[in-house]
C-alpha cells in the first residue's frame, strides 16, 4: 500500500514538475514572453534566466523522483521543496502586484478566459491546480 502511494506521488510530483518546467518553456519561450519586441531587452533576458533555472530545477527534481536511492522519501520531499519555491514565488508575485504595478498577462500575450461568464486568469488557474497537486503528493509521501 505504501508503494502505491509512493508511485501516485511519484506520478503527480512529475506532473508538478513538468508544469513549472516545459508548460513554461511552452508558454513563455515565445513571441507572448521572451521574444515579444514590445517587451525590453533585459525583461526578455530575465524571462530566458527564469525558464531555463526553472527546467534545471526540474531535471534534478525529475532525477530526485525517479532514480532509485536508499534515501528515496528524502529525495521525494526535496523535488517537493522545489515546486513549493517555484510555486510559492509564483503566488507571492501575484499578491504583491500592487507594490510593483504588475499584472499577471499582457494585452498583446495571453488572456483571460471566460468560464460562466467570469474571467479567470490561465496562469493562476494551472498553477493552482498544480499546487493542489502538489500538497496531494507531499501528503502521500508523508504518510508512507
Amino acid at each position: 500500500m505504501a508503494m502505491d502511494r509512493l508511485l501516485l506521488a511519484r506520478i503527480l510530483l512529475t506532473l508538478v514538475t513538468l508544469g513549472y518546467s516545459a508548460v513554461t518553456v511552452k508558454a513563455d519561450f515565445n513571441s507572448t514572453h521572451a521574444t515579444n519586441p514590445l517587451w525590453t531587452g533585459h525583461a526578455r533576458f530575465h524571462v530566458v534566466w527564469q525558464i531555463t533555472s526553472y527546467v534545471g530545477f526540474a531535471l534534478i527534481g525529475l532525477a530526485l523522483i525517479w532514480l532509485p536511492s536508499p534515501e528515496a522519501l528524502a529525495h521525494l520531499y526535496l523535488a517537493c521543496a522545489f515546486a513549493a519555491i517555484v510555486y510559492g514565488a509564483f503566488f507571492i508575485t501575484v499578491f504583491s502586484m500592487p507594490l510593483y504595478g504588475g499584472r499577471s498577462y499582457d494585452d498583446n500575450g495571453y488572456q483571460p478566459f471566460a468560464v460562466a461568464g467570469r474571467k479567470w486568469d490561465a496562469n493562476v488557474t494551472a498553477f493552482s491546480v498544480l499546487t493542489v497537486l502538489l500538497i496531494i503528493s507531499v501528503a502521500l509521501v508523508a504518510i508512507s
